[in-house]
């Protein structure tokens, strides 16, 4: 059966590189990163936590894209920021699959090192550490939280494949 991991966080917590390195260490797998799927809107893109943006499409798209794949014997590794809303519809919608879900979060001072340390147009200065907060405050369950502060990229990844607190 296939597996979803699904990874969520503020920006610059480390979601690609987690994602992309559980998808590497996969035999058949697909990365999904939400920020490109939402991107593809060129003519009237507006920024996701603007209002009238296109996030109802876009969840649209991506439970599509992951039932595609998940059907055809992929596993999918899907990253992007998940509200406690949207978890209820991915917990709905993938009941059927072994399901990880893994919030990353991190000390303020290392998610602003983090974001620092991404390209000029990726930075999100204050805005991280104001989704910080929104996702401190989440009501998702504190098994799905993984502070990865101290952590190497090895050590958040063994975390999140051998320990079940993730599974849906």
């Amino acid at each position: 059966m296939s597996n979803l991991y699904i990874i969520t966080g503020p920006a610059g917590v480390g979601k690609s590189s987690i994602s992309k390195r559980i998808a590497q260490n996969r035999k058949k797998s697909v990365l999904i990163e939400g920020d490109d799927i939402y991107s593809q809107v060129i003519g009237g893109y507006v920024s996701a936590w603007k209002a009238e943006n296109h996030l109802e499409l876009f969840w649209k798209i991506c439970f599509t894209n992951i039932s595609i794949y998940l059907e055809a014997g992929f596993d999918v590794i899907f990253n992007y920021i998940i509200t406690p809303e949207i978890f209820t519809q991915i917990k709905d919608k993938f009941k059927n699959y072994n399901t990880k879900f893994v919030v990353l979060l991190t000390d303020d001072a290392t998610l602003l090192q983090r974001d620092q340390k991404r390209p000029e147009n990726s930075k999100m200065n204050e805005r991280c550490t104001i989704l910080l907060n929104k996702f401190r405050n989440y009501n998702f369950g504190k098994d799905y939280f993984l502070d990865n502060s101290k952590l190497s990229i090895e050590e958040t990844l063994n975390e999140i494949e051998n320990n079940d607190k993730f599974i849906i």
